[in-house]
């Protein structure tokens, strides 16, 4: 019996490390293609997988183009705008859906769970409009706009309230509380996870954001990593090294952030029993 539960272990840590490789292979390809030359880059043998020389060519050639500076502060105002509005609006909108009786709260939930089943790119053009109606279009305000409230959010938050027991509130509300400091100095803070997982969904989604600050910001001083990364693709030929270049410099501010964060990463994506 134990030597069937070794050898199980042994194949599920097989099959675990195969899938790793296989997660690590497109990242590997990316660093060492930054290193070669545009010939190398473009060789179909699958065998060669290291430059024959380690080449700086491509890092200096999108240093040189790009302003990698002003890209990162305009991906750093994007992801913690985003995090702010929508954690704040979610974690009121989910109290209030979750936790408080008032007249049409079923179908007021009811359009916020129809928001989510609707593809985001519906959603574009009268964001774009309210955008340019308010004058905001090439501006850090412009790019923070759809993350302004959160329908999946409020969903989680929603969840996460109904959770907890009443008797928390009662308690409150026998020790003089009202709405108000029962849901700041009792209810919110027990949802400390759900929000952290939040925060979390909501800079990666940011980060990923490619179609929204395309659209809407054309300047390449406003525009943030993903779109800079979209415009340096040639329309008719690609330079590999210099675009894995550009993607690998990119990626170094999520690799540092998850190592600084790693912990509130898993604890974060556990609670809210999502992924990536």
């Amino acid at each position: 019996m134990e030597n069937r539960k070794y050898i199980n272990s042994i194949l599920l840590h097989l099959v675990l490390i195969m899938g790793s490789i296989v997660m690590l292979v497109p990242f590997l390809w990316m660093v060492l293609t930054a290193f070669k030359t545009i010939s190398e880059s473009t060789q179909m043998n699958p065998f060669v997988m290291f430059p024959s020389e380690w080449r700086f060519d491509a890092f200096e050639s999108v240093m040189t183009k790009m302003s990698f500076g002003r890209l990162y502060w305009n991906t750093l105002v994007l992801m913690l705008g985003r995090v702010f509005f929508a954690v704040i609006t979610a974690t009121l909108a989910g109290y209030a859906f979750g936790r408080l009786e008032f007249r049409g709260r079923n179908l007021m939930f009811s359009l916020v769970i129809f928001q989510m089943m609707v593809p985001v790119q519906i959603f574009i053009i009268p964001q774009y409009l309210i955008v340019s109606g308010l004058g905001m279009l090439n501006t850090s305000f412009a790019l923070i706009f759809p993350g302004l409230v959160s329908a999946f959010g409020t969903f989680l938050l929603r969840q996460s309230y109904m959770s907890l027991p009443k008797e928390l509130e009662e308690a409150a509300r026998l020790d003089g509380c009202n709405i108000g400091q029962t849901f700041l100095y009792v209810m919110a803070p027990l949802t400390r996870s759900a929000m952290v997982a939040l925060g979390i969904f909501t800079a990666l989604f940011a980060f990923k954001d490619l179609m929204w600050p395309l659209v809407v910001n054309t300047e390449q001083s406003t525009i943030p990593l993903s779109a800079a990364l979209a415009k340096i693709q040639g329309q008719f030929a690609a330079n590999y090294p210099e675009l894995m270049a550009a993607s690998l410099l990119a990626v170094i501010p999520m690799i540092i952030i998850y190592l600084f964060f790693q912990k509130q990463f898993i604890q974060g994506i556990a609670t809210s029993g999502g992924k990536l």
